[in-house]
């Protein structure tokens, strides 16, 4: 099949096909007539490519997986390369989700004090301050 046929077939851009080419990632074969050609296998790497930056892997961490089908292996993901790939990324993952817990405990613990202060708020009390992010914010 030609370039626009795969695109269309994987869901993707010539332009993309062009630029996973020039990475490496996608092979280079060419007609007599100089027409780049590709066949189901292509496809099946661009899809895992796809599948795998869906999930959030860049380019470059995709390649163990594209290397892994084009050595024969009927999944991406069954090379040592790829394994390594997927504990490095839950690695990454784990330390997001670490972040993003200890960020949320902070945030509701300032509005358990927001609420605390809120209700018990008197007319002509203290203006109430944002102690998140170190500056003092007072209303206007």
């Amino acid at each position: 099949m030609r370039i626009g046929e795969l695109a269309a077939r994987a869901g993707t851009t010539t332009r993309t096909l062009r630029y996973y080419e020039s990475r490496g990632l996608l092979p280079a074969r060419r007609s007599g007539n100089g027409y780049r050609t590709y066949d189901d296998s292509d496809l099946r790497l661009l899809r895992q490519i796809k599948t795998l930056q869906d999930f959030g892997f860049d380019l470059e961490e995709t390649r163990p997986f594209v290397e892994c089908l084009r050595a024969g292996h009927p999944e991406g993901d069954s090379c040592p390369a790829s394994l390594a790939v997927y504990r490095r990324k839950l690695g990454e993952l784990d330390a997001l989700i670490g972040q993003l817990s200890s960020v949320r405990e902070t945030v509701a613990r300032q509005l358990a004090r927001a609420e605390l202060a809120a209700e018990a708020e008197v007319p002509g009390g203290p203006e109430p301050v944002c102690e998140l992010g170190g500056d003092s914010w007072r209303p206007e």
